[in-house]
């Protein structure tokens, strides 16, 4: 098969229909052979009976539906796990992401021998409220991941079927997909400029949180794919340099010590020298962060275990 589709979605009852239409205008017109998996998030309005009808009426057409709300990086993930395409492409249900732009994601990846390409939305019809955040976060995530891409939290997006095989995307890491791979060895990473159209039906799903919790998760991500391996390389840093900091106390406090008797003052009692409660702080943190290091590690060697997701429904899903 040449091209898998992965839709997730939440409460897009109202547009699915056209854009499973406009995929199978474009697919046919380039005589792809592909497969188009809806991922229902959990909806509370009739996504689900619309996925059913268009699955009933095609077998390109899938459908998962999750129990309750998951988010969208656990739909991706358990979506990408069901693909077989040579070529997987990523795009949201809100019709906001043109189908259009498959034929070419599809030849850079498998003429170019790119590992993943990113879209970039160089126009955007969005509030300013939600372009000068995701401006900021673009430039920070530039920063940190090494990666040259303008818009990481685009949608639509294509990779290698091996990528998405390779990669767990949990929490809310579907905006950092890109930097998984990369962590992973997929490193011919590029961008394709693509077209945004205007939210046609409904409303975003997103609030100004996300950016929040983008930039928190890309703090978290930073710190895993320097020493998601070694934890104690990264505690036990820390501890050191407090243990340190604790060996330099208690050297500035017996010198103190040691000077008043040189001089025939009264030394007083060590409870009352403000180095001695430094000392005390910093081995009792340097200790804690040892032990957090020594819990990082075997949690490490015992959490290699899948993520289960409550699935209550599949649609022309092979097991």
């Amino acid at each position: 098969m040449d091209i898998s589709v992965v839709i997730p979605l939440y409460n897009e009852d109202e547009s699915l229909g056209e854009l499973c239409s406009w995929i199978s205008k474009v697919m046919l017109e380039n005589n792809f052979s592909f497969e188009v998996i809806f991922m229902n998030d959990g909806s509370t309005d009739n996504s689900w009976g619309v996925i059913q009808e268009l699955a009933s009426k095609n077998d390109n057409v899938k459908g998962i539906r999750f129990r309750k709300n998951q988010g969208k990086s656990n739909a991706l993930n358990v979506g990408f796990g069901h693909t077989q395409g040579d070529v997987v492409i990523t795009m949201d249900a809100d019709l906001q992401d043109s189908p259009e732009e498959i034929p070419e994601l599809y030849r850079l990846i498998k003429e170019e021998g790119y590992d993943l390409i990113s879209g970039w939305k160089q126009k955007r019809y969005d509030p300013i409220t939600k372009t000068l955040p995701t401006k900021l976060f673009n430039w920070a995530t530039r920063k940190i991941s090494k990666i040259q891409l303008h818009d990481f939290n685009c949608g639509l997006k294509s990779y290698r079927s091996d990528v998405v095989k390779s990669i767990t995307v949990y929490g809310e890491m579907h905006r950092y997909i890109p930097f998984l791979a990369k962590n992973v060895g997929f490193n011919k990473i590029g961008e394709k400029v693509v077209s945004h159209q205007a939210r046609k039906y409904g409303v975003t799903k997103f609030g100004l949180d996300r950016f929040i919790n983008g930039f928190l998760d890309l703090a978290t991500l930073a710190m895993i794919s320097k020493f998601g391996r070694r934890p104690m390389h990264f505690f036990g840093l820390l501890g050191t340099l407090m243990f340190f900091l604790s060996i330099v106390s208690l050297a500035v406090m017996g010198g103190l010590k040691l000077y008043a008797i040189g001089v025939g003052e009264r030394a007083g009692l060590v409870a009352d020298n403000p180095w001695f409660y430094i000392m005390l702080t910093t081995t009792i943190i340097g200790t804690q962060l040892f032990l957090i290091g020594f819990l990082a590690e075997i949690v490490l060697r015992q959490s290699n275990k899948p993520t289960n997701y409550t699935i209550t429904e599949m649609l022309n899903i092979s097991e």
